[in-house]
């Protein structure tokens, strides 16, 4: 039963029209519930080619007329990380209410354009989990997240300082031409985590709009994640909210403690669309609960030691990527495959982490007890990474030894990669007392956000 409280009596009818689903849309799923909609509402929308994807995929964007032709514009996509399918769901719920209720069109008062998929290629390769079954071993197992420099959410220009890239990939491209082009006053770049809470970005201050953010978990019984924020360098704006902006700012935070910038990727949507004004909302939300997530009750655990824990983990992490990767270069068949990228990049980045959080450990700022919540995160991500980063590295492999590859050092770095894997499975099994989440809930929660900002803007959310 979904409780009233404090939001909006229309918002909370607006979860109630979310239906259940046993699993998430692949590609030819979200293409056809795209082409659906437009054909049986041709008044009101225009289905058109924004661009093509890395490897040949069309990229749709369904444009949905506003009531007044002057409203402004909003732009929604889903699948910015190829691993995060909860964004194509609510992109195609979000296209069928808008054109079926005129009343919930005028109330949000935006032209929307709406790509439920920008990131086709790399969806592909994470369909092998998408319907299930929702364990964390068959979820790590079929994972795919590309290379930084192969993500549509941070390969946006980036000249700052020694920080410089300039090749932003197609279906980035595609997003900077609609940006550019229409001048979006909303942007919802449609996201989702893995384990925990629901937590938000939001590119500029709005204290007004969070309160309704923050109560939308508990009214669909989820909770708001009050643990460690992705990293270090990110601002918190209110609880379980943060802000959202240009790498440039982590740039001089990093600059200024006198450590190399060793980030080869780009900026991000925000920062873009903030050229024009844009309010950037990317609502986080996760496929498993983590009930100490909301806890902000001290812990035994310090949260240096917390955080030394993190860095040990890490670390071997990031050697055990390093060691295999290097093992085997110089022996591959398909060495510049989406896979193996993406092994090279977080072998890299997973090194970095583990550094930063040692350094964070050694901080006397470190020195007091840290929440249930923060040593639940900080821990949980170690189990996260190790999974999501050494399966890349072991599908890798895999396709390696598939397609005849069967020199000795694949077949060595295959065998110790999957022995080490079958333990951090068990371990994670052991540590994490996790539980999968109703789709139709998270679908909900970031449908509502996505109407909820577009309603604020307009000034008609209550």
């Amino acid at each position: 039963m979904i409780a009233n409280g404090e939001l909006p009596s229309w918002l909370t009818d607006e979860l109630a029209t979310v239906p259940d689903h046993d699993g998430f849309a692949g590609v030819d799923e979200l293409v056809a519930g795209l082409r659906t909609i437009a054909d049986d509402h041709p008044e009101l929308t225009r289905l058109e080619r924004v661009g093509t994807s890395q490897q040949g995929e069309p990229l749709l964007c369904l444009t949905i007329e506003p009531d007044r032709p002057e409203a402004a514009e909003a732009l929604a996509f889903g699948l910015p990380h190829p691993n995060e399918p909860i964004g194509g769901l609510t992109a195609l719920h979000l296209a069928r209410r808008l054109v079926e209720d005129a009343e919930l069109r005028g109330r949000l008062d935006h032209r929307w354009r709406i790509i439920a998929c920008i990131d086709p290629d790399g969806l592909r390769l994470n369909e092998g989990w998408l319907k299930g079954p929702f364990t964390r071993e068959h979820y790590a197992r079929n994972f795919y997240r590309p290379a930084g420099h192969d993500q549509v959410e941070w390969t946006y220009p980036l000249n700052h300082r020694d920080a410089y890239f300039d090749a932003s990939i197609p279906e980035t491209q595609a997003l900077m031409r609609l940006i550019d082009r229409h001048r979006p006053e909303l942007v919802c770049s449609l996201h989702n985590s893995e384990l925990g809470g629901v937590y938000y970005y939001l590119s500029r201050s709005e204290p007004e709009l969070y309160p309704i953010l923050q109560q939308l978990p508990d009214v669909l019984g989820l909770s708001l994640d009050r643990g460690e924020p992705e990293s270090p360098e990110i601002v918190r704006l209110a609880d379980g909210i943060y802000q959202a902006g240009s790498i440039t700012a982590a740039y001089d935070r990093a600059a200024d403690r006198g450590e190399p910038w060793h980030t080869t990727s780009g900026d991000s949507t925000a920062s873009y669309a903030g050229r024009y004004g844009a309010l950037t909302l990317i609502s986080e939300l996760p496929y498993w609960t983590d009930p100490s997530i909301a806890d902000a009750t001290p812990s035994p655990i310090g949260y240096g030691e917390a955080l030394a824990r993190r860095a040990a983990g890490l670390t071997e992490l990031g050697d055990l990527l390093r060691d295999g990767i290097a093992a085997t270069e110089g022996h591959l068949l398909a060495g510049d495959s989406p896979l193996w990228r993406a092994a090279r990049f977080f072998a890299t980045s997973m090194t970095d982490a583990a550094t930063a959080a040692r350094r964070r450990a050694d901080d006397p700022e470190s020195d007091r007890p840290a929440t249930a919540a923060e040593v639940s995160s900080l821990a949980s991500g170690v189990h996260q990474f190790r999974l999501r980063f050494a399966g890349i590295l072991l599908r890798a492999v895999k396709g390696e030894l598939a397609v005849g590859n069967v020199r000795a050092p694949i077949r060595t770095v295959h065998d110790r990669l999957a022995r080490r894997y079958e333990e951090w499975l068990a371990e994670d099994t052991a540590a994490l007392p996790y539980q999968a989440i109703e789709i139709r809930r998270l679908v909900a929660t970031q449908y509502a956000a996505t109407l909820a900002t577009a309603a604020h803007l307009a000034g008609t959310l209550r």
